[in-house]
């Protein structure tokens, strides 16, 4: 079991880097292929939206043919064929069907990963597993940062991706070979989805799962390189290092809040407070938009930071899911966490497009602004929430 979860670490190692590598593609695409940041904002919300739609059949295969094969055959048609694609674009609808079919093939990774936490640990480690699982794989967001901007100077993207396109198969074809699936549920299996959707505590959830992850699924992922680049004059080195250091602080803020529910005795307060301190710092990004390049990467690591309470919320929610909805009520709660990002790129991009001007900071400071303010309103309901530890 250790090799397989090793292997689906590094799978979810480069999910995190498919989801976050157009930030520091900005301008050789732009150079390349003559897109800019509205087509790219597209192409992240498409990955979000095709990861998202993966999430409910990704949960029935969980519960019915297993981690293994669920999360091995999507990696490898997926995530390899999906990079492949990208590593031969010509254009705006190449890197659109790229990233839909990579966003296919890295949807299993994690839930898999968080599947067999749920299955073969103790209730009280599942926060603490999946927080070391989700620290390990934004090590991705750090190779999508500074060494994928050398790369691009040094050998070209189009190389990297192939690289990116080979290793993805070969790790596809270790969870194929290595992975153990849990026994299956025996007694009480019956259940649907519905079940889940019919929880009341959920729907106090579900809205702050659909919004945590955006601030720094939409700045890491895209708008850190366009905003660096067109308010600063950032070079794509400098985007890359600046995007290693908000890589750093997503990875740290991971690591410590993964025991902090634990320690203090809550779920509810820890999420709550994350969340509160990434929306004054995403809302704060809009207000000193051009004071300072430095002010602007430290708000963006503060958004690293703090937001990183993702498996913190998922464990909130899998402290209500009954032994045998495991996979799908993990799927369900990440459909909302990805799809919540895909849906606010969508409406970035075309927020920015609104708001481009003669001022290069104005379409940058309504989207930050439109970003903060959805994350304070999600807080209203989850603050009605029932805390459960257990």
């Amino acid at each position: 079991m250790k090799a397989g979860l090793t292997l689906l670490a590094l799978a979810y190692v480069l999910s995190q880097f498919f989801r976050a590598f157009l930030a520091v593609l900005t301008a050789p695409l732009g150079t390349d292929l003559g897109v800019g940041p509205d087509v790219l904002a597209t192409a992240s919300g498409l990955w979000f939206l095709a990861f998202a739609a993966m999430q409910i059949p990704v949960g029935i295969a969980l519960d019915s043919l297993g981690p293994r094969r669920t999360a091995g055959w999507l990696f490898l048609f997926g995530g390899a064929g999906g990079a492949a694609l990208f590593a031969v674009a010509q254009g705006p609808l190449y890197i659109h069907a790229a990233m839909i079919l990579i966003g296919v093939g890295c949807s299993p990774v994690l839930m898999a990963s968080f599947y067999i936490f749920a299955r073969e640990f103790e209730p009280a480690r599942f926060a603490t597993l999946a927080a070391l699982m989700i620290g390990v794989g934004t090590v991705g967001n750090l190779i999508s940062s500074y060494p994928l901007a050398f790369a691009a100077d040094t050998i070209g993207w189009r190389a990297a991706l192939w690289g990116l396109a080979a290793l993805s198969g070969v790790i596809a074809l270790g969870i194929l070979t290595t992975v153990r699936d849990p026994a299956k549920v025996t007694g009480t299996v019956e259940g649907r989805l519905m079940d889940l959707l019919r929880l009341p505590v959920l729907w106090l959830i579900i809205p702050l799962a659909a919004m945590n992850y955006v601030p720094a699924g939409a700045v890491r992922g895209l708008w850190i390189g366009p905003y660096l680049r067109d308010v600063f004059e950032m070079s794509t080195s400098q985007i890359g290092q600046a995007s290693l250091v908000m890589s750093v602080a997503m990875i740290a803020g991971v690591v410590a809040y993964g025991p902090l529910d634990r320690i203090l005795g809550t779920r509810k307060w820890v999420v709550f407070a994350g969340n509160a301190l990434t929306a004054s710092c995403v809302l704060a990004l809009a207000v000193w938009v051009d004071v300072s390049p430095i002010l602007a990467i430290a708000l963006m690591a503060g958004i690293g930071f703090f937001g990183a309470t993702f498996p913190v919320i998922v464990a909130h929610g899998r402290s209500f899911f009954p032994a045998h909805l495991t996979g799908r009520g993990v799927t369900l709660m990440n459909l909302f966490g990805i799809g919540g990002v895909g849906v606010m790129q969508f409406a970035s991009g075309r927020i920015h497009t609104a708001a481009a001007g003669s001022d290069p900071g104005a379409p940058y400071v309504a989207v930050f602004a439109f970003i903060g303010v959805a994350l304070a309103l999600s807080l209203i309901p989850y603050a009605r929430s029932r805390d459960n530890v257990g």
